[in-house]
């Protein structure tokens, strides 16, 4: 919560210095990085020896209610500054990014179970080759000692 808090208030300082949101990319970045961290810390199971149950779901709650205030006014700045087709496109732009990354994250993940996939097969293959070979050693030692 402490990111999102020092984001946002650099981002309102920023603002109120009169600087333009283009030069702010980074404490808008910096700030909805620790909502979205805030958002999937209340959305995940958490067990804590040190915290009841209660405690543990009010400050979840608290922090993701701090997080949304902060994205509101987020909101408001830039449809202040911008207007609502700007806040709008930042939105879509945002979902089609974190939708992207997902894809990516997939893809990776698709990946290296392939690989891994091919990796064990050969290794079986070799392996199994190996045994094969051994046996059909062992065969023809076992013929020349006949003969």
């Amino acid at each position: 919560m402490g990111v999102a808090v020092a984001a946002f208030q650099a981002l309102k300082s920023g603002i109120n210095a009169g600087k333009d949101l283009h030069n702010m990319t980074q404490e808008i970045g910096k700030l909805w990085d620790s909502i979205d961290g805030i958002n999937q810390a209340h959305n995940k199971k958490k067990n804590s020896g040190f915290k009841s149950v209660n405690e543990e779901a009010l400050d979840t709650f608290v922090a993701k209610q701090k997080a949304q205030d902060m994205e509101n006014q987020l909101r408001e700045m830039i449809i202040l500054t911008r207007g609502i087709s700007a806040w709008q496109e930042l939105v879509r732009i945002r979902a089609n990014i974190r939708k992207q990354r997902i894809e990516e994250a997939k893809r990776k993940r698709d990946r290296a179970r392939k690989i891994f996939e091919i990796t064990l097969l050969v290794v079986t293959m070799v392996v199994g080759l190996g045994i094969l070979g051994a046996f059909t050693y062992y065969l023809v030692e076992l013929n020349r000692a006949k003969v």
